[in-house]
């Protein structure tokens, strides 16, 4: 029999040499997959893991962002608290003071007449000044001076003088008492006489 000459790099087997392969040798050539033993496995484990690998990275993403609105949502209700205890702090350090300085504005109303008969010199000016200092660093506010318009709000009128030609509203003509406030409250209103526009002014 004439040898039929094999191609180099050829995977054809002769009958000659099929001949010499021990009995298994066939079934072991049949059941041989093309490639490399294991890369149809692997390369089926790569393409399952791919959906499951986003879905996870989509829950992460989903924790992530219901953590920062929970943190933005507890600094939002921090930022009120600190603003509500900065007022209410802050109200009960005027009253204290409304408290403290109500019974001095006497005080101030004694040194007001003394000023008015001069009386105010020496010594007792010097505590005078200092205490009208002390109180108006402490926001008590002294108010109403003549030709100021009348405010109810503001102003108890004690009596009215007539009218007054110069006058184009209810106008202060006297302060019988000065008034005080602290901010927006009054403390104690300016008692005054006041004085009406005359008939037909504007």
């Amino acid at each position: 029999m004439t040898d039929r000459p094999v191609e180099p790099g050829s995977d054809e087997v002769t009958p000659e040499e099929q001949a010499d392969l021990p009995p298994e040798a066939p079934d072991l050539l049949a059941d041989s997959p093309e490639g490399e033993p294991g890369e149809g496995a692997e390369d089926a484990q790569d393409e399952s893991a791919g959906p499951e690998g986003t879905d996870e990275l989509t829950t992460v993403k989903g924790a992530l962002a219901d953590r920062t609105n929970d943190l933005q949502r507890l600094q939002a209700e921090y930022a009120n608290y600190r603003k509500r205890v900065d007022r209410d702090r802050q109200l009960v350090a005027e009253n204290a003071a409304y408290k403290a300085l109500v019974p001095v504005v006497e005080v101030l109303d004694t040194i007001d007449r003394a000023k008015e008969h001069d009386e105010l010199d020496g010594g007792f000016k010097a505590v005078a000044d200092q205490l009208e200092r002390a109180v108006a660093s402490a926001g008590l506010v002294r108010f109403g001076e003549p030709g100021d318009p009348f405010d109810p709000t503001i102003h108890e009128a004690l009596s009215h003088l007539g009218t007054d030609p110069d006058a184009t509203v209810t106008t202060v003509k006297h302060v019988a008492k000065a008034g005080f406030r602290m901010g927006d409250r009054v403390v104690r209103a300016a008692q005054v006489l006041v004085v009406d526009p005359a008939e037909g002014s504007e």
